[in-house]
């Protein structure tokens, strides 16, 4: 096993590739125990080397991106694969609702190559990727822009995605957990999921598995309350069970 130092390096060589990198993954990818990882962290954080955020490292120039940036950096080459398996099955000309989300900004990105959607989101960035190319139709939810997603919450958003019925329905998860179904961290943006999930014939929810196990503040729906996850890795047994229970169709996305 390497040493102490040997570890600190490995550590900042890691980070380097990643930028960000949750103290779980970290454990793994150095073969050691989570104890050890937040023991070997802390000399680290405490010469500023890196920052600590809320269960994952990331070094200090990432992490001063703008939140959603940064976010979007963070296992981003799981959030593109989830997207990629979503994108492949919307056809040319559907209706798709997308609520703001990395991993929904990834599926903006992987839809570039079709054509003649209808899309309806709250999310600015979203809306800028699809609108005025191959002949798509884009409806921006109106409402108080927020500094660090840029997209719109509240009242008026909802009542505009209220008016639309679309084939697929997707949003992406802040936490997942087995008791609860699928949570978020700020109530308008569960509620607003939530309206999102009910106009879609197919009701989606994308994550990649650092939610897994995440308990957030309020709940968006339990696992009955929609029709797929799609993620990048098998959830553990209690999830994959009450997704089961629910007859929620569980999907993995090729890495």
């Amino acid at each position: 096993m390497m040493n102490h130092s040997k570890r600190h390096s490995e550590i900042l060589r890691l980070l380097n590739d990643e930028g960000t990198i949750t103290i779980a993954d970290l454990a793994d990818k150095l073969g050691v125990s989570l104890e050890t990882v937040r023991r070997d962290v802390k000399p680290l954080t405490a010469d500023g080397s890196i920052l600590k955020m809320h269960g994952s490292i990331g070094l200090p120039s990432v992490v001063g991106e703008a939140p959603f940036e940064r976010r979007m950096r963070e296992n981003a080459g799981a959030k593109r694969a989830i997207a990629k398996a979503v994108a492949a099955t919307i056809h040319d000309g559907e209706a798709v609702m997308l609520d703001t989300g990395t991993t929904t900004s990834y599926l903006a990105r992987e839809l570039l190559g079709h054509r003649r959607l209808t899309v309806v989101t709250n999310s600015s960035d979203i809306a800028r990727t699809l609108a005025t190319v191959n002949g798509n139709k884009v409806y921006m939810a109106g409402g108080e822009l927020r500094s660090d997603s840029g997209a719109a919450f509240g009242v008026s958003a909802i009542d505009f995605v209220s008016r639309f019925a679309v084939t697929h329905a997707v949003i992406s998860a802040g936490a997942v957990d087995a008791a609860n179904g699928v949570m978020d961290y700020n109530l308008e943006e569960a509620e607003f999921a939530r309206v999102v999930l009910s106009r879609g014939q197919r009701s989606v929810v994308v994550t990649d598995h650092t939610k897994f196990g995440r308990q957030g503040l309020v709940q968006v729906c339990g696992f009955s309350g929609f029709t797929e996850l799609v993620t990048d890795r098998q959830p553990a047994d209690d999830l994959a069970r009450a997704l089961a229970d629910a007859g929620t169709q569980l999907t993995i996305a090729d890495g």
